[in-house]
């Protein structure tokens, strides 16, 4: 069992930065992959960027490529993303997903496969 927690969200200036940490309990997540999704008020879930098992390997959203980084800590078990030139397009609330895998690629960046979820952390970046 995998527990998420995701911190770091708040209010944000366009062309600012803020640092999403996705906080992990368990003692085998080393070996999950994480992503990072997020939900804009009425609209779907999208797929943000993943990191694999060993972290050897990241995936992004083109829409956040260049501006966003996906990375972790196995010392402290989370995973962070660092958000910068923030668009108001950016806001959204945003949910950190693990699944035990070894597979890496765009499979990643499906919903569908991570079985655990954190509660969301709400995103809002004004112009």
């Amino acid at each position: 069992q995998v527990q998420l927690v995701e911190s770091g969200g708040g209010p944000a200036q366009a062309g600012g930065s803020l640092r999403l940490s996705c906080a992990a309990s368990g003692r085998t997540f080393s070996t999950y992959a994480v992503a990072w999704f997020r939900q804009a008020p009425g609209k779907e879930r999208e797929f943000v960027a993943a990191i694999s098992w060993s972290g050897g390997n990241t995936y992004y959203a083109n829409s956040v490529k260049g501006r966003f980084t996906i990375s972790r800590d196995y010392a402290k078990k989370t995973v962070y993303l660092q958000m910068n030139s923030l668009e108001p397009e950016d806001t959204a609330v945003y949910y950190c997903a693990a699944d035990r895998t070894y597979a890496s690629g765009t499979y990643l960046s499906t919903a569908s496969i991570y079985d655990y979820w954190g509660q969301g952390t709400q995103v809002t970046v004004s112009s």
